[in-house]
């Protein structure tokens, strides 16, 4: 049996890769059963229930013919779903003032995308295309470089102090930093804002809030909902510049909590498992060009290209001297 599992173990060593790739595979299956198992009694419920209030509205409607009802229904929601308002309590809600045209500019950089906001108009749609195939790359790289500024504040700096004032060592060092930004993070990024939208908005709970800012700053939209949908237009306004603000600063955030993580030396031990050896190898060829291209400036400097037979003597140039040092070459072979 200890042969068997050593035995297990050592495959799954070599093929730490492919493990990891079908367990990512697995992964996926499991949230599709999961949410086909939680969502579809649901949807279900919601058929229902809308079947139930048609049929109620033409039973006291009878001159409504049930064609036209299903044709004035399929317009109003195509209507919708263009986000052009329907009702005329949303007469005066406009989708693309500059505001809204800003909000979706950033939502679509930082690949959130919006459920509200989608180019109409094909010459629209053009311009999105090659306008984000260019500032996509760039947000992100504008992103890379802020958390790089931040590294050193909230990274480096914590470490260096603990391994050097306090005594720690630097992996326990490095995850403790890692272990308090975590909290620091949810709280800060997660659980104080859910806590500010349920005061904006009092009928959702804070699971709806909560979810609300993890899928705000996890890029993957809005969750179907949004801020503000019976506020004016000015506060309307007003809660997209500080959702967008919000986004920023949390990707920024979120990245720099990324590269500190990766900073643990447990946690490099695991990348390298999953990676193979091909990266340990590049890894260490990676390090031994930089050491040799820091003591390429300490290594001596010839005034004349060094042959192996040669009756000239050769200058040395001393790095530590301007003085010339002469260094002579064997005359027979």
């Amino acid at each position: 049996m200890a042969q068997l599992v050593s035995s297990l173990g050592l495959f799954c060593q070599v093929n730490a890769f492919a493990c990891l790739l079908l367990g990512y595979l697995l992964f996926i299956l499991l949230g599709a059963v999961v949410f086909t198992a939680v969502e579809r009694p649901l949807e279900k419920q919601l058929r229902a229930e809308m079947e139930e209030v048609r049929g109620s509205f033409l039973q006291e409607n009878p001159c409504v013919q049930p064609g036209r009802l299903s044709q004035l229904l399929e317009k109003a929601l195509a209507a919708h779903q263009n986000d052009v308002a329907v009702l005329k309590a949303d007469a005066e809600d406009t989708r693309y003032d500059f505001t809204s045209s800003l909000y979706f500019v950033i939502v679509t950089l930082t690949t959130m995308g919006s459920d509200s906001y989608t180019p109409k108009s094909d010459e629209a749609k053009l311009f999105c295309i090659f306008y984000c195939a260019l500032g996509i790359p760039l947000t992100l790289l504008l992103l890379t470089l802020l958390s790089d500024l931040l590294l050193p504040v909230v990274t480096h700096a914590p470490v260096h102090h603990l391994h050097t004032y306090w005594g720690w060592s630097y992996s326990r060092a490095a995850m403790l930093n890692a272990t308090l930004l975590s909290v620091l993070v949810l709280f800060l990024l997660f659980l104080l804002p859910a806590l500010l939208v349920c005061l904006l908005e009092p009928d959702w709970s804070f699971l709806n809030a909560l979810f609300f800012c993890f899928v705000i700053l996890s890029t993957v939209g809005q969750g179907g909902n949004s801020l503000g949908r019976t506020w004016g237009p000015a506060a309307k306004e007003t809660l997209q510049l500080l959702t967008t603000c919000y986004l920023l600063v949390g990707l920024v955030v979120i990245i720099t909590l990324r590269d500190t993580v990766l900073q643990v030396p447990w946690v490099c031990a695991v990348m390298r498992l999953f990676s193979g050896p091909q990266y340990a190898e590049l890894e260490g060829d990676l390090s031994e060009l930089t050491l040799s291209e820091e003591n390429c400036e300490d290594e001596a400097e010839y005034s004349q290209s060094v042959c192996t037979i040669s009756s000239t003597p050769l200058e040395l140039m001393s790095p530590q001297s301007d003085r010339p040092a002469v260094a002579h070459t064997a005359t027979n072979t």
